[in-house]
């Protein structure tokens, strides 16, 4: 007999069907919505679409240049090498050139002497097991010339990494106009002090950039959309310091400090026609290219500090144009009371009865103590200082200027206003307020910019012009206060107190300043006997002035103004040969600039007998018959040092004795040798006898001091 079957459950099979139903109605619907709107969850899908395949690399702008005003390189970017070697042989896979390096210790031979690193060292870099390998410390930061050297060689497996850096060829010279820029970890550089600070917009131009479409191997895809915008690279710079008196700053300033030790010390000069900064040196310095940096702050500008007697002539102009000025009239100097408070002479007893204009080359504070009790008044002192530019910044192009602070109200606070005592005033102020009496009345502005020139077309996009005010002081004003300025340095007087600054034939003017330094942590003023700044404010020749000049030290080891006065001296008497300005007879020895040549690839004998010609001293660095790298490598003037390599491959420690710092620098860091630097100046001993095979392994040590 025949059962009948069961009937069969079909509700699991039909719970499965809807349940995937549904899922395939879902991804139906988000078909549809992905295929019809443009933005999915906010996000535009062409564009998420073509951006998972697309590579994007910038394009990196040169930074500008930055050169003095005869177009010497001050600050460049350079290209350096890191030298790599590839080790793996899947580099080379199934080429027919080799690609990677098969014998270590061959390559290691060949580049030891190159990269001054032992064969050892480099054959144990290359017998790793990675892929590719930095070959360092040698072969990092190669120059293009030792790039050249290795590529000769034709060594498998050996590349290289290109890498900009900026790089400033002078070391510590002008590092405070110039400051520094550096490299950020993306690549670009960025300015943070002086002008590459102040003018970073301009000189780091525009970056670019390229996007195309890559496969899953990184390699473009053919006939697709590429994007390109191309950099635009930055401006170029030109200052207005004349490398040849900047030096002359320099050198004054670093054998004063080896000599004197002070705190700090500062010498800059001016155009007087133009108010054209020329130059600006201080101590302690920095090398832009190592950051050896103890101040941020720019002396020049950002210096505040009571300035002293050098305000003496601004008060005294400030008398004679209210015109009760008689500088025949007397008064008893030495003492002056005032209130509960006595000003005295900085000899404690002064000169007797003397006249104002007597009083004036004496320094007298006394005389200032008249003057601000019988002429002038507290508004007439301070409406004159502001008229003079002491009580707002200059606006010259340094970043961080700082203003002056002249708070004085009490009759006694505005007596040392008068002499420069409870005011601050910073230098580029004093330079600024001297070509009032440089340039016939008129205050002029002061520039460190001449120009920006376009690096791409050569447009000039910004060139400085003369900018001065309205005539500040009368044509009687003028005549007398140089005279009362010339007496300072030219007067034969017992109390003549800037007779150290005389040079004959060259009609020095100015006013010397004494100074004494606040005690910020007690209060009042500090006692030493060397607690003083000492500065000078100072032009030539009088009667056409064409240079000013302003210097101050503080605090050096001698208690006395020998400290400013030598360095100044000599600042100015090569300025003058230099300028050609008139000298006397015993002075006509001229400075000439001269504009080297290049001298790469020349035979030795004729740019020596080049240089010769015209006075520059050459010092030939091996017995090779062709010069192969040279220092420096702009301008140089009248018995000035150019350093000669030749293509000799032995590397012999030469007589470094009375090289300067920066010339021994430049060989040791040519030669890539280790070194320690003692002390400023010129070398007087170095520890590796003259003769010796130099080596990667030698460190020298180099002393150095200044001339005295």
């Amino acid at each position: 007999m025949k059962t009948r079957k069961k009937k069969q459950n079909w509700n699991l099979p039909k719970k499965v069907f809807i349940i995937f139903l549904v899922f395939i109605i879902i991804l139906f619907i988000q078909l549809i919505h992905l295929s019809l709107f443009k933005n999915i969850y906010g996000i535009n899908m062409k564009e998420f679409a073509l951006n998972r395949n697309t590579t994007s690399n910038t394009i990196y702008a040169t930074r500008g240049s930055i050169f003095d005003r005869d177009g010497n390189n001050l600050a460049i970017n350079v290209t350096s090498y890191t030298v790599i070697a590839y080790l793996s042989p899947s580099r080379t896979g199934s080429s027919n050139i080799i690609k990677h390096v098969q014998d270590p210790e061959y390559t290691a031979y060949k580049l030891a002497p190159i990269l001054n690193m032992s064969v050892e060292k480099l054959t144990s870099l290359m017998s790793q097991d990675l892929y590719q390998v930095e070959l360092g410390p040698g072969g990092r930061g190669i120059t293009e010339l030792t790039k050249q050297e290795i590529e000769n060689l034709n060594l498998p497996g050996i590349d290289f990494i290109e890498d900009q850096k900026r790089y400033y060829p002078n070391g510590d010279f002008a590092s405070y106009i110039i400051g520094y820029a550096k490299k950020n970890e993306d690549g670009s550089i960025i300015g943070e002090m002086g002008i590459e600070s102040k003018y970073d917009e301009t000189l780091k131009g525009t970056d670019g950039y390229e996007k195309y479409q890559q496969d899953l191997n990184g390699y473009k895809i053919p006939d697709t959309r590429e994007e390109k915008v191309d950099s635009i690279n930055g401006s170029n710079i030109y200052l207005t310091i004349d490398s040849s008196i900047q030096r002359f700053l320099e050198t004054a300033v670093k054998e004063n400090s080896a000599k004197y030790n002070p705190d700090w010390m500062l010498i800059s000069a001016m155009d007087a026609k133009t108010g054209d900064v020329l130059g600006s040196a201080s101590t302690p310095s920095f090398d832009p290219n190592v950051k050896d940096i103890t101040n941020y702050e720019n002396p020049l500008a950002a210096y505040l500090f009571e300035p002293g007697s050098t305000m003496k002539i601004y008060t005294y102009m400030c008398a004679m144009e209210k015109g009760l000025y008689d500088g025949n009239q007397t008064y008893l100097s030495g003492k002056y009371q005032i209130g509960n408070d006595t000003v005295k002479d900085w000899n404690g007893y002064g000169w007797g009865t003397i006249t104002y204009d007597l009083g004036f080359e004496y320094s007298s504070n006394v005389g200032i103590a008249n003057i601000l009790n019988s002429i002038l008044t507290k508004e007439d002192l301070k409406e004159c200082y502001h008229k003079y530019g002491f009580d707002e910044i200059t606006g010259i192009e340094l970043g961080r200027e700082l203003s002056s602070s002249l708070n004085f109200n009490y009759a006694i606070e505005v007596a040392n206003a008068g002499f420069g005592q409870g005011i601050l005033t910073t230098p580029i102020q004093h330079l600024q307020a001297l070509t009032i009496i440089s340039n016939n009345g008129k205050m002029l502005k002061p520039h460190v910019v001449d120009k920006i020139v376009n690096s791409n077309n050569g447009e000039i996009e910004y060139e400085s012009t003369k900018e001065e005010t309205e005539t500040l002081i009368s044509e009687e004003t003028l005549k007398k206060i140089k005279e009362l300025m010339y007496n300072v340095v030219n007067g034969q007087n017992e109390g003549t107190t800037g007779k150290r600054y005389k040079i004959d034939g060259l009609d020095i003017i100015g006013k010397t300043g004494t100074a004494q330094i606040y005690d910020d942590v007690h209060g009042g003023y500090l006692t030493g006997t060397n607690d003083y700044i000492y500065s000078f404010s100072g032009m030539f020749p009088k009667d056409d002035p064409q240079i000013i000049i302003y210097a101050a030290i503080k605090r050096p080891n001698y208690a006395n103004t020998i400290a400013l006065s030598e360095s100044v001296v000599d600042v100015m008497k090569n300025i003058a040969k230099y300028k050609n300005i008139n000298t006397s007879t015993k002075e006509k020895t001229t400075i000439k600039q001269y504009k080297l040549g290049n001298y790469l690839n020349k035979n030795k004998d004729s740019v020596i007998e080049e240089l010769k010609t015209n006075n520059i001293n050459t010092v030939v660095i091996g017995k090779g018959n062709t010069i192969i790298d040279y220092y420096p490598k702009e301008k140089v003037v009248t018995n000035d040092k150019v350093i000669l390599i030749t293509n000799d491959t032995n590397k012999i420690m030469p007589n470094v004795k009375n090289w300067s710092k920066r010339e021994v620098k430049y060989l040791l860091d040519y030669y890539n040798i280790k070194y320690k630097l003692n002390g400023e100046g010129y070398v007087v001993n170095q520890s590796i006898a003259e003769g010796t095979p130099l080596t990667e392994d030698l460190e020298i040590e180099i002393t150095l001091q200044n001339k005295i």
